[in-house]
């Protein structure tokens, strides 16, 4: 196949289980330069979150999908970061979720991403552990507040409990219809909310186009549910090892894990 366009996922995919990139996909993405084949990120994350990694791959001039394409960009390595996409959430919605969210789950750890700023009611165990993972620091605040007063674009929610507590809390969210807004599990004590019409799916569709290239030209890698659509959607999608049954059978091909340099194989094995 003649791909000339990967977007591939951060978690479980380019990093192994201790958070360590690919050992060799740094090599493989010089290769792929040299092709002038983008190797594009996209993840649940935030710009800073994506920060490091893109710089320890040098694609700082790539385009970065951010919050699952909530937020796509390019030239990351500037204060002023360009925007090619932003879908922020409903401000109305919102203040429903937090609401339900303070009366009927006070245990769960609420965060709130926008733009690169990561917003926290508290320092609790569950924020400390997302800071560990991403090396970022959250900025405490009211967050119900900081809504109200409509200071900042919402890109992200993300609510953090156990996995019992999250899975009611996301069976009792989707009762509620919410139509501006959607939630899917990233981990299964991780749910994520952003705008309805946001998905890595949609993401590759606009990278695509802005790139004047057709879909069967694009390679997808990702390992969670979230990327099911994107693996479906691209001219070639492969899963991860790592991956759940359900998301290796809507992939085209499976590559090793995360653990053994999957992402550089599957290139090597594909494009170069």
């Amino acid at each position: 196949m003649d791909i000339k366009l990967i977007l591939s996922d951060i978690d479980g995919t380019i990093l192994n289980d201790q958070n360590l990139i690919d050992s060799s996909l740094k090599q493989a993405v010089v290769q792929l330069r040299q092709k002038n084949i983008p190797f594009v990120l996209a993840s649940a994350r935030s710009p800073e979150g994506m920060l490091p990694i893109a710089k320890a791959l040098d694609i700082l001039d790539n385009p970065i999908a951010c919050y699952n394409g909530a937020l796509i960009i390019k030239d990351l390595q500037k204060k002023n970061y360009s925007t090619i996409l932003s879908h922020e959430l409903d401000i109305a919605e919102i203040k429903q979720i937090i609401s339900t969210i303070h009366q009927k789950f006070p245990k769960v750890s609420i965060s709130l991403y926008s733009g690169a700023k990561w917003y926290v009611e508290k320092l609790n165990k569950w924020v400390k552990i997302e800071a560990e993972i991403t090396r970022l620091e959250p900025i405490v605040t009211n967050i119900s507040e900081l809504i109200e007063n409509r200071q900042t674009p919402i890109h992200k929610i993300l609510l953090i409990s156990d996995s019992n507590e999250i899975k009611q809390v996301l069976e009792h969210l989707q009762k509620a219809n919410f139509s501006n807004s959607s939630f899917y599990l990233s981990k299964p004590n991780y749910l994520e909310i952003t705008n309805s019409n946001v998905s890595k799916e949609k993401a590759l569709r606009e990278l695509s186009k802005v790139s004047n290239l057709e879909l069967s030209e694009t390679m997808t890698i990702g390992d969670n549910f979230n990327d099911i659509l994107m693996l479906k959607l691209a001219g070639l999608g492969v899963a991860m090892q790592n991956a759940p049954a359900e998301v290796k059978k809507c992939a085209n091909v499976v590559t090793e894990s995360n653990n053994h340099d999957g992402v550089s194989q599957a290139i090597e094995k594909y494009v170069l």
